[in-house]
């Protein structure tokens, strides 16, 4: 399954499931999919998917970071764009 996250003022952002679900519990959301934030709802939900990703990338043992694979901050720094770019516009956040 693949989520894709829209808003009027920044390009369409797809993750896979699985990712995009574990974003939307850090946001404070049930997970559900389709859904949507509402535009005075987006700003928190930036803050706590950033808090949350800040506190993902500090607890990782120094052998999971030697491993080659793509970490949270990554993937989640175009849907934090998005977010901003929604926060900033104050306009709604939705996906499906």
């Amino acid at each position: 399954m693949l989520v894709t996250f829209s808003t009027d003022v920044h390009a369409d952002i797809t993750l896979f499931g699985d990712i995009a679900i574990d974003m939307l519990h850090m946001m404070g959301h049930s997970g559900t999919v389709p859904s949507a934030i509402l535009a005075d709802d987006v700003p928190a939900a930036l803050n706590r998917l950033s808090a949350a990703i800040d506190a993902t990338e500090t607890s990782i043992p120094a052998k999971e970071t030697d491993r080659q694979t793509t970490s949270m901050a990554t993937r989640a720094r175009p849907l934090i764009e998005l977010l901003s770019d929604a926060a900033n516009a104050k306009v709604n956040v939705m996906w499906k």
